[in-house]
């Protein structure tokens, strides 16, 4: 709660500051998480550490889809100018979102990516991406106006409608096979890994007339 006469909105960037900070440390602690549920065999014997390629399989894909949305969140914020309850609350719901990935990554580990684990894990990375398109949404009213960032928010919002299409096709597709699934959810970080390529150019162009 805010004290008598304090006005969040007057936080500026020490305020954006504080929730970066903030953040970071839920996301570096996801990502522990993640890697305290890599154990070792007992045995020493290379087939039985093969055995386990499910778990550092789940493990990259969603070390991956963490580190997208940590790398966004750090240039979206970069355009922020201003601290307001519905940024901090979206905020939270966003890392909340986040924090469910580690027990749907070992879900889907232990059980050898099976059709319903599929579905388990592609519902927990199809929330960050419902929750985000609110967080950025405030940030675009709330922060800078200039054209560098009206450029920045057309492509990542058409980008994130893409993301979003290919998660919810993932789902659906999951019904066929898992490994179609995880095929969809695969292409969205490689279409978040090409920062600079042309579908970012073309993502970030103007529509004629809109």
């Amino acid at each position: 709660m805010t004290a008598a006469g304090d006005d969040p909105d007057q936080e500026g960037r020490a305020g954006i500051g504080r929730i970066e900070a903030f953040s970071d440390g839920v996301v570096a602690i996801i990502v522990t998480i993640m890697v305290l549920e890599l154990h070792p065999p007992v045995a020493e014997r290379f087939d039985i550490l093969w055995s386990l390629w499910p778990v550092f399989l789940a493990y990259i894909l969603s070390y991956a889809f963490v580190a997208i949305y940590w790398v966004n969140h750090h240039r979206l914020f970069s355009y922020a100018r201003r601290v307001t309850n519905a940024l901090l609350w979206a905020n939270i719901l966003l890392l909340f979102t986040l924090s469910l990935v580690p027990f749907a990554t070992a879900y889907l580990g232990e059980h050898h990516f099976s059709r319903e684990a599929t579905w388990l894990y592609l519902g927990a990375v199809l929330l960050p991406g419902i929750v985000y398109p609110w967080l950025q949404g405030i940030i675009r009213r709330t922060g800078r106006q200039d054209a560098a960032a009206l450029a920045y928010h057309l492509g990542t919002v058409r980008k994130g409608h893409i993301a979003l299409g290919l998660y919810v096709a993932g789902l659906a597709l999951t019904a066929l096979s898992p490994w179609l699934g995880i095929a969809c959810a695969g292409a969205v970080a490689i279409l978040w890994f090409l920062p600079s390529s042309g579908i970012d150019r073309a993502l970030a162009r103007p529509r004629q007339g809109g």
